[in-house]
């Protein structure tokens, strides 16, 4: 007599198994707040299958992939990977998204989280934005370039640092911008404790062993969040 098994623990065993499908089926649920159990009540489907889904290779019905995006307030193609060849930020508005400012403290730390953003100045030739490979020194914000770079020239002038992140399966992201003034770092104790602690090196290659700092006077955050 076959037996149906028991929900699978929600945890990362045999996620190495997992489909694209899996993965971002997985990845939303969880950002929801939802257990298999009641991602398969609100479906009509039973939590075992939201497990098999999420842990093994299947082919769910398109009536089952419909449900499921309906219920996880994402598109069909957004669910199943077939949005991954779009370009980033083009996938479908939802509905009841607002624009939620961000406190300085959370802003602070999402700048922790990334190692690339766009250091942006003034010359005379009007303004320029490029990206950069950074890191946090405490609370400045520092990164390599050449000291004939039009960064490396850009020391005393106030200069702006900006990252996002964007999340096209539900189109939704943030942003966060930081405002101050640009030096150069020539204190050989500082000089040091920036070399030791940078991971990598620039992308960009080249010489690039003048260290610059923006010290931010004000850092402000957009959010685009949902009323789920």
């Amino acid at each position: 007599m076959n037996r149906t098994p028991p929900i699978q623990p929600e945890t990362t065993t045999g996620t190495s198994r997992r489909t694209d499908l899996g993965r971002r089926l997985a990845a939303r649920r969880e950002a929801l707040g939802l257990s298999r159990a009641e991602l398969g009540r609100r479906c009509g489907a039973d939590g075992n299958y939201i497990a098999y889904l999420e842990e093994h290779a299947a082919s769910p019905s398109i009536g089952t992939l419909v449900r499921l995006a309906d219920v996880l307030g994402v598109s069909v193609d957004d669910l199943t990977g077939a949005s991954a060849g779009r370009a980033p930020g083009r996938s479908t508005a939802r509905r009841g998204t607002t624009l939620v400012p961000l406190g300085e403290s959370e802003c602070r730390d999402l700048l922790g989280t990334h190692g690339v953003g766009r250091i942006a100045v003034f010359t005379s030739e009007g303004p320029v934005v490029l990206p950069v490979n950074y890191l946090m020194a405490g609370t400045d914000i520092a990164f390599r370039t050449s000291a004939v770079s039009v960064v490396g020239r850009s020391a005393g002038a106030e200069a702006a640092f900006e990252i996002d992140h964007i999340d096209d399966v539900t189109a939704s992201g943030w942003s966060v911008l930081a405002v101050g003034a640009l030096e150069g770092v020539a204190d050989p104790d500082v000089l040091r404790h920036l070399n030791a602690t940078a991971r990598s090196s620039p992308w960009a290659g080249g010489v690039r062993d003048q260290w610059m700092r923006l010290t931010p006077a004000r850092v402000t955050g957009r959010r685009v969040a949902h009323d789920w």
